[in-house]
């Protein structure tokens, strides 16, 4: 292959990689809105068990005995009256029949949410459980349900207890901003970011040409979206919560929204540690493959000492006496001339 061309794939696998990071939460918050919210009996299945958080009785117990005494008055008896009825709302909060009710309250309450959040309202009628862009809970079959339990245990004034519309506001929608759009755009996607994501890794992978560095790539892109996934979820959080008054419908607001969004937290956190086990696991393969190879690897042969080449050493010539012989070298003396 050539180099231009392993080049240009390895900037598409790091570009698909910065995209994973991005679309990890949105495929979460798709996912979860489309099964978890979209879903009537999922919703109801997750918000019934509330009906026994302290919080949620606490803020019935509370609607409920405001309401009542706005009806009664008993004189200097008024204050007796309210804690003996608030004390009996709070028994009647720990019976089947205080269950089944908020179990009918919480069918509302979703399809409340459902229209609130896709601003689907064209026919300008309210869904039961709104009012106006706000989702609220309507206490009016839990008390009566109170009254109806009272009534048969002969508490005073029970028969004077009214069954109004006594609602907990739970959402303002004013609140949500780009909230909202963006779950109602995730909603319609469905799963489907999902799948666009795993499709993505395949294939970021298979562009790569080091595909084990590539892994610890993605696994710490998987962490990351899972990171800001949690941010989001506690920013949308402090956003839902903002702009309701600081009394119990804050409270029952605050349980209901971490029980709807458990399953998302659960999800972001799985996938954090899902990434960083996988770029650790990556990371690891390629340290230990390097120290087998390392360790496996036949030792090479010594290499010879480097010797210099060994030349015949010249000799040189005696060096000339600075004092001349008187007696010339037999070798060197002149020979007599014949004559």
């Amino acid at each position: 292959m050539p180099s231009s061309v392993a080049r240009s794939l390895a900037r598409v696998s790091s570009a698909l990689i910065v995209l994973l990071a991005l679309l990890t939460p949105l495929s979460a918050i798709a996912a979860w809105s489309d099964l978890e919210v979209g879903d009537t009996g999922r919703f109801v299945s997750t918000v019934a068990p509330l009906d026994s958080d302290p919080h949620v009785r606490q803020a019935v117990a509370d609607r409920i005995t405001d309401e009542v005494m706005t009806q009664v008055r008993v004189g200097p008896l008024q204050q007796s009256v309210r804690n003996l009825l608030h004390e009996a709302v709070l028994s009647f909060a720990t019976t089947e029949a205080f269950s089944n009710a908020w179990r009918t309250a919480a069918r509302a309450v979703h399809s409340a949410a459902a229209e609130v959040l896709s601003g689907d309202n064209g026919n300008g009628k309210n869904a039961p459980g709104t009012r106006g862009r706000t989702v609220i809970i309507d206490l009016a079959p839990i008390a009566e349900q109170v009254k109806r339990q009272l009534v048969t245990d002969n508490v005073p004034f029970a028969n004077r207890i009214p069954v109004r519309h006594t609602e907990i506001t739970v959402l303002e929608s004013n609140s949500l901003g780009i909230w909202r759009h963006v779950a109602q755009g995730l909603r319609a996607a469905g799963i489907r970011p999902a799948v666009g994501t795993l499709v993505l890794t395949a294939v970021a992978v298979l562009l790569a040409a080091d595909r084990r560095r590539t892994l610890v790539r993605v696994g710490a892109a998987f962490a990351i979206g899972a990171g800001l996934l949690v941010i989001a979820v506690a920013v949308a959080r402090g956003s839902v919560l903002a702009d309701l008054p600081n009394n119990g419908d804050r409270s029952a607001a605050r349980a209901l929204y971490d029980a709807l969004t458990v399953s998302l937290r659960t999800a972001a956190w799985s996938v954090m540690a899902a990434g960083l086990v996988l770029s650790l696991g990556a990371w690891l393969t390629g340290r230990l493959r390097g120290s087998r190879h390392t360790t496996t690897s036949p030792p090479s042969a010594p290499t010879p000492p480097r010797t210099r080449p060994r030349y015949p050493r010249r000799t040189s010539p005696p060096a000339a006496s600075p004092h001349p012989s008187p007696h010339p070298s037999p070798r060197t003396s002149p020979r007599p001339s014949r004559t």
